[in-house]
C-alpha cells in the first residue's frame, strides 16, 4: 500500500492484516482522486480542504488528501490496534499538517460535532455495518460540511441502502467488490 500521488508520492503505508480492517486498495483510492480531480459533477478542490476521514482505519485516505495539499484531516477510528498504525503512518509519512485523531465510535463523534465543518467526507463503514443511514442522517441533520463539499462513501458492490433522502447521488462507480459513491448533501 503507497501514497499515489503529491508530496508524499511512492511512500509506502503501515497496515495491519486482519479480519476487521479492509484497506482501501490503491486502484480504488486512485480512481477516487481522478474523479474528485477531473469530474465537471464535482466542485470541491483538494488543496486547502478540511477532510474528515471517518471509519479511517490506518489512514490512507487522510493522508492521501494530506499529499495533495489539504489544509486538516481528521480520522475517526475506535480500534486502538489501528489508531496505533494510524500514527505510525502519520508520524513516518506526514510532515507539519494538522491532523486530529479521534478514537472513538462513528456514531458518538457525528452526535457531539455541531461546529466543525468539511469540505470532503470520505465514509467507509466495514460492509456489514447496519448504521450507514443513521449515520448520513446524523452528519444531515448536523450540517457539518461546507457549502462545497463532497461526500464519499465506499460499500460493497451489491448493498442496497437507500439515500435519496439524505442527499444527492452525483456518480456511481464499481470496482471489484467496491461501489463508490459521490454524493452532495442538500
Amino acid at each position: 500500500m503507497r501514497i499515489i500521488s503529491g508530496r508524499y508520492k511512492g511512500k509506502q503505508i503501515q497496515f495491519i492484516k486482519s479480519q476487521t480492517t479492509r484497506p482501501l486498495k490503491d486502484s480504488v483510492k486512485e480512481s477516487i482522486f481522478n474523479i474528485l480531480m477531473h469530474s465537471n459533477k464535482i466542485n470541491t478542490k483538494i488543496e486547502g480542504s478540511n477532510v474528515l476521514d471517518l471509519y479511517s482505519g490506518i489512514g490512507s485516505f487522510g493522508i492521501e488528501c494530506f499529499s495533495r495539499k489539504a489544509k486538516k484531516v481528521t480520522f475517526v477510528e475506535e480500534n486502538n490496534n489501528i489508531i496505533k498504525v494510524l500514527k505510525q503512518n502519520l508520524n513516518l509519512l506526514v510532515e507539519d499538517e494538522k491532523a486530529i485523531i479521534l478514537n472513538e465510535k462513528v456514531e458518538k463523534s457525528l452526535l457531539y460535532n455541531k461546529r466543525e465543518k468539511f469540505n470532503i467526507i470520505f465514509f467507509d463503514p466495514p460492509f456489514a455495518d447496519k448504521k450507514i443511514v443513521y449515520n448520513l442522517k446524523n452528519i444531515k441533520k448536523n450540517k457539518i460540511f461546507k457549502d462545497d463539499h463532497v461526500l464519499i462513501i465506499h460499500r460493497e458492490k451489491g448493498s442496497n441502502e437507500k439515500f435519496n433522502n439524505i442527499f444527492n447521488e452525483l456518480i456511481i462507480k464499481y470496482y471489484g467488490r467496491s461501489k463508490i459513491i459521490f454524493g452532495k448533501f442538500f
